[in-house]
């Protein structure tokens, strides 16, 4: 009798081993927020989400936006990506001030480090690669951020060489860094919850109080980049395209993993879900009527989320309703408010000024067909 050997499940792209890739989103394929270009908002204490679990900081006296790039054929051929993030300097700074920066940042769950072994003897190397293409030449800066037990941060140093060319940049950190021993210490450990695990920045442009020693680990804030970066913030002129990126296990970069759209976009969905915009009357959820002027709706999220979300909202009040007991739409006067809100499920009041009948099933609609409701559990 002759037996058939029968090949384990391969992902194209994958490298044989199917979520290698610890960043999410790192062909920017999701973009529940938007796609068109947004400014930043400055702030030294949060990033500005467009594209999913990709944040851009801007804290200098210039402004920046983001948007998605679809890549052309030719992008495509080079880059094996169908999108890129686009950073833009939009008002300059000629001179960063010693506590100013720019960045694009995504911070990676702490339970998805595990398998770095970090804290221990055998903690392992990982390797960032990705594609670039700015009309900068010069200097920039990719940092990871470890902030569990000991906060240690290790800047490296790259070049872009060709102006508005796309090139692939790889990059190693690990144990055998200067003072890379402090991950095979205590201090390297990453604990294993829902938190923070691995900070991966990449520097536009950053002042002298964040200026420290490249391939270097360090426990204070001069580990974040160099005094070589270029300062991204010189011209309205300058542009930063990022798409490719992926951070690994090992000290070699394998081929970009590329994952089917739906699991991808339910990975984001941990982070940030969003319900709308869509047609006018476009059901958000069903429920109850708990009297005349509310309705309550439950929601199941598509994954669960990272943590209980905080609800948002777009528009005013009037941009959404509730429909109940064969009545024309009652146009709600209170924004939707979460009345329970957990990681898998919340309960939502919309509240109006109507004839609703306590115990009456309702519906709860958009009346503004910009309208949307978001859950953010966002590192």
């Amino acid at each position: 009798m002759t037996q058939t050997k029968v090949e384990a499940p391969f992902v194209e792209g994958g490298g044989g081993t199917n979520f290698k890739n610890l960043l999410v989103n790192g062909d920017y394929q999701i973009w529940q927020r938007a796609t068109s270009a947004a400014t930043v908002t400055a702030s030294n204490s949060a990033g500005t989400y467009m594209s999913d679990r990709w944040a851009s900081w801007e804290y200098n006296d210039g402004t920046i936006t983001q948007e998605q790039s679809a890549l052309d054929n030719d992008d495509f051929e080079t880059t094996g990506m169908r999108n890129a993030l686009l950073v833009k300097c939009t008002g300059t700074d000629s001179s960063i001030a010693a506590d100013q920066f720019a960045m694009i940042t995504q911070v990676i769950e702490a339970q998805n480090c595990q398998g770095l072994k970090w804290g221990t003897d055998n903690a392992k190397d990982v390797t960032l690669s990705f594609w670039v293409k700015s009309n900068l030449t010069g200097t920039f800066t990719a940092t990871l951020r470890k902030p569990d037990t000991t906060y240690y941060y290790i800047p490296k140093e790259y070049t872009i060489s060709s102006a508005n060319t796309w090139e692939k940049k790889t990059i190693t950190y690990g144990p055998d860094d200067t003072n890379g021993s402090v991950l095979k210490a205590s201090t390297g450990n990453i604990v294993n919850d829902s938190g923070e695990g691995i900070w991966v920045q990449f520097g536009l442009a950053f002042g002298s109080n964040f200026h420290g020693t490249a391939g270097t680990w360090a426990n204070a804030l001069t580990g974040i980049s160099t005094s070589n970066q270029t300062n991204f913030m010189s011209s309205t002129s300058n542009n930063f395209y990022l798409t490719g990126v992926q951070l690994e296990a090992g000290n070699d970069a394998s081929d970009f993993e590329h994952l089917p759209h739906d699991v991808q976009l339910q990975r984001c969905q941990r982070y940030y879900y969003k319900l709308g915009p869509g047609a006018q009357y476009d059901t958000y959820m069903v429920g109850a009527c708990n009297g005349a002027d509310s309705c309550y709706g439950s929601l199941h999220y598509p994954v669960q989320m990272r943590g209980d979300p905080t609800l948002g909202h777009s528009g005013t009040a009037a941009d959404y309703c509730v429909y109940a007991g064969g009545h024309n739409p009652f146009p709600c006067d209170v924004v939707p408010a979460s009345n329970t809100i957990y990681n898998y499920a919340t309960r939502i009041k919309f509240g109006c000024t109507g004839d609703l009948v306590a115990g009456e099933a309702g519906e709860m609609l958009t009346y503004n067909s910009s309208a949307y409701l978001e859950f953010d559990a966002e590192l």
